[in-house]
């Protein structure tokens, strides 16, 4: 088994762990493996080991890896901040997009999702914690928003999705994901049904999936340290 195998089997086991632990069964959670920076051939190795679903923060990153891993059934997952001008790209490739925070995103990806494609599966991000750095719609705009995405024609509105400050504060992080959920609950009164909480990454996995998290996104647990152009 190769280091990234290892690595890669120690996430579900954890996975596996903290749902048990919470009282879920394993099979509620999917592991989503954040492969951005890293190349083609450690999601190939990664792929190899099993794993399926990859999520990619950047446009050409995105594009230019779904094409260099064309022959592998990979499910790619779009999960970083999304411009106007470059989601045609995303709409013609990605599986799924997480990080929807404004209709005209929506919009603008539902009517260039190719007509041969099945619709693309899509969160809106909320920014749960309030901090003007952070992505995400405001939770009070988060209602309006999940209606006006779910009328698309060529999107599947699937969930919610947030990334919450980093804290060691595990109260606050309970907090934290439990508006999302809150939210989801309160949609679900109206009628909406969204099946996924796209919550948790390397160093919250175990907190998000005790507070109901769906799919959790790890990368450095998976990959090891990023290493960032200069």
């Amino acid at each position: 088994m190769t280091q990234l195998a290892h690595a890669l089997q120690t996430v579900r086991d954890s996975l596996a762990a903290a749902a048990t632990a919470a009282g879920r069964s394993p099979d509620e959670v999917t592991l989503l493996a954040v492969s951005k920076t890293f190349p083609a051939e450690a999601i190939r190795e990664a792929y190899a080991a099993g794993q399926r679903a990859f999520g990619e923060n950047y446009v050409q990153e995105l594009a230019t890896k779904a094409q260099q891993l064309a022959d592998l059934a990979i499910e790619w997952h779009f999960i970083g901040p999304l411009q106007s001008n470059k989601t045609r790209p995303v709409a013609e490739v990605a599986h799924w997009v997480h990080s929807i925070e404004r209709l005209k995103i929506a919009e603008r990806l539902s009517a260039q999702r190719p007509a041969g494609m099945p619709p693309l599966n899509v969160c809106v991000q909320v920014n749960v914690s309030g901090e003007d750095s952070k992505s995400g719609c405001e939770l009070a705009e988060a209602p309006a928003l999940l209606r006006a995405v779910a009328a698309l024609p060529q999107l599947r509105l699937r969930g919610l999705m947030c990334i919450p400050e980093p804290t060691p504060d595990t109260a606050l992080l309970a907090a934290r994901f439990g508006v999302l959920r809150q939210l989801q609950q309160q949609m679900a009164a109206e009628g909406m049904q969204l099946d996924t909480l796209s919550m948790g990454m390397s160093a919250d996995m175990a907190q998000a999936v005790a507070a109901g998290s769906s799919m959790v996104r790890v990368g450095t647990a998976i990959f090891g340290a990023r290493h960032y152009p200069a």
